[in-house]
C-alpha cells in the first residue's frame, strides 16, 4: 500500500507537469512536545468504587518537516509518538491490575503526510493528497477526529482533498476519506501488542461543503456529508451494525451588533443494519465581548440538540456524530457516555444548556468557568448504567486556567465535575475529570 501511494503521488506530479528546480526548493521543520497529567474518578461507571479511577502522564512528542518545491506545491510530513506512565491504576473486579500498565515509548506514527497542490493547472483548483488533518469544517461538530480510538494522539484522515474557489466570497471544499480501525497503510514504526486501535471499524466517507460570505457580518456554510460504517470486526454498541449516513446542514456566524450569533443544524437520513435511520442535530450560541469591562469578558450561552432513538417506532432516530467523536463539549462526559452507547465519544440523545464566561486576567493569564444541564431526549431500552426512568442527565461545571509563558509555551489547568440526575439510579456517584497540560513548540 505504501508503494502504491508513493507511485501515485510520483504520477500525479509528472501528470500536472511541476517543474521543480533546486533554487526553489525551500524547507522548514520544527515540533512540540506535550506533556499532560490527567486524573479520572468515577468516569466509566458512575459507581465509587475505584474500579475505574486512574492517573497517568501522556507524553506526546511531534516532529514535522515541510519541503516546498516551488510556490504551488509542497510536500508535508509529521511524526507523532504518545506514550503513558501511570501513578495510578485501579484493579479490576477480579482483584487483578489492569494490563497495559508498564510504561512503554510505543507507538510512534506517521500523523501527517501529504501533498499541496496549488492553482492546479493554473485554475482555481487546490488540492490536497494524503493524511490530514481537517479543522475548520463548522467548528467541528460533524468533522474532526479521524482516529477517535487513539484519544487526542492524532485526528488525521487518510483523504483526497480539493478545494475550489468560485470568487471572493464563494467557495466549497470536496473530499473522499478512508478511515481505518488499525492503520495499515503506514504501520506504526514502533507498534505495540496489540496496536492500538484507531477506531470501532473500517470506514468510508465523503463531503461537499460550501463557504459563502454575503455580507462582511454573515459567514454561511451549507454542507453535505457521507459516511459508510462497516459491521465488521470491532463492531458494537451504536456501530454494531452496517450503516449507510447521509447529512444535510449548515453552520452559520453572524454579526447582530450587540453579539455574535453561532449556530448549526443538520439532518441525518440513511439506514442502521435493516432499520432506516432519521436524526437531527444542532446547537445554537450567542457570544458577547464585554471590552469595556473589568477584565475584558466574552460571555456566552447557548444550547444544544443531539435526537435520541425512540425506543416505539421501528426507526432509529439516534443523532450520529459522523466524524466527530471527540471531547467536543466535555473531556469527561464524552467517555461517561461509552457505558451508554457502547462506542468512545459517542454524542446522541442529548440536550445541553451552556453558560460560559471568559476572563482575560491578565495579558497571559485567562480563566474560563462554565456551566452546563444535561438532559436526554429518550431512554434508552438497556444500558450498561443503571437507570432511573428520569430524563435529567445531570450537571456539569467546568473550570479552565490558561495561561500562555511565550508565544511558543503555553499551559492551562482543566477541572471537570459531572453531578448524575435522575436520568441514572440513585446510586450514582459524581464523577471527577483533572488536566494539568504544558504545551512547547520549537
Amino acid at each position: 500500500m505504501r508503494k502504491v501511494l508513493l507511485l501515485s503521488l510520483a504520477s500525479i506530479f509528472l501528470f500536472l507537469g511541476v517543474s521543480v528546480s533546486s533554487a526553489e526548493i525551500k524547507t522548514k521543520i520544527g515540533g512540540s512536545e506535550r506533556i499532560r497529567y490527567e486524573y479520572f474518578k468515577n468516569h466509566t461507571d458512575l459507581e465509587n468504587t475505584s474500579l475505574d479511577n486512574q492517573g497517568f502522564f501522556r507524553f506526546r512528542t511531534q516532529l514535522w518537516g515541510q519541503v516546498d518545491l516551488n510556490e504551488q506545491n509542497s510536500v508535508y510530513l509529521r511524526l507523532t509518538n504518545e506514550n503513558r506512565a501511570y501513578t495510578y491504576s485501579a484493579p479490576v473486579k477480579d482483584g487483578r491490575q489492569k494490563k497495559g500498565r508498564v510504561y512503554d515509548i510505543n507507538e510512534t506514527v506517521i500523523d501527517n503526510l501529504y501533498v499541496d497542490l496549488k492553482d492546479v493547472l493554473d485554475s482555481p483548483l487546490s488540492l490536497r493528497l494524503g493524511r490530514q488533518d481537517l479543522t475548520d469544517y463548522g467548528e467541528g461538530f460533524l468533522i474532526l477526529d479521524g482516529t477517535p480510538g487513539d484519544g487526542s494522539r492524532t485526528i488525521y484522515f487518510n483523504a483526497v482533498k480539493g478545494s475550489y474557489k468560485l470568487s471572493d466570497n464563494v467557495s466549497f471544499d470536496m473530499a473522499y476519506l478512508v478511515g481505518q480501525r488499525y492503520d495499515s497503510i503506514f504501520r506504526a514504526i514502533n507498534e505495540g501488542t496489540p496496536p492500538n486501535p484507531l477506531n470501532t471499524t473500517d470506514e468510508t466517507g465523503a463531503f461537499l461543503y460550501f463557504r459563502t460570505k454575503p455580507t462582511e457580518k454573515i459567514a454561511f456554510e451549507p454542507f453535505y456529508i457521507y459516511k459508510r460504517e462497516s459491521d465488521g470486526k470491532g463492531a458494537k454498541g451504536y456501530q454494531a451494525k452496517d450503516s449507510r449516513i447521509h447529512a444535510i446542514g449548515e453552520f452559520s456566524k453572524i454579526d447582530l451588533g450587540f453579539a455574535t450569533l453561532r449556530q448549526q443544524l443538520a439532518l441525518q437520513f440513511g439506514n442502521y443494519g435493516d432499520d432506516d435511520r432519521k436524526a437531527m442535530g444542532g446547537y445554537m450560541f450567542l457570544d458577547k465581548e464585554l471590552k469595556d469591562w473589568d477584565f475584558s469578558p466574552t460571555v456566552s450561552g447557548g444550547y444544544v440538540y443531539l435526537s435520541g432513538d425512540k425506543t416505539e417506532t421501528s426507526k432509529n432516530e439516534a443523532w450520529d456524530p459522523m466524524f466527530s467523536r471527540w471531547p467536543w463539549m466535555s473531556e469527561l462526559y464524552c467517555i461517561t457516555m461509552d457505558s451508554e452507547t457502547g462506542v468512545l465519544s459517542y454524542w446522541t440523545n442529548l440536550q445541553m444548556y451552556r453558560t460560559e464566561v471568559k476572563l482575560n486576567l491578565t495579558k497571559k493569564l485567562k480563566l474560563t468557568p462554565t456551566y452546563n444541564y444535561l438532559r436526554a431526549n429518550e431512554y434508552p431500552a438497556s444500558n450498561s448504567i443503571s437507570m432511573d426512568g428520569g430524563k435529567v442527565r445531570g450537571q456539569l461545571p467546568q473550570l479552565k486556567l490558561d495561561y500562555a509563558f511565550t508565544d511558543n509555551i503555553k499551559g492551562y489547568l482543566l477541572a471537570e465535575y459531572f453531578i448524575p440526575g435522575n436520568f441514572y439510579n440513585n446510586a450514582a456517584d459524581d464523577a471527577l475529570f483533572l488536566r494539568a497540560d504544558l504545551t512547547i513548540k520549537f
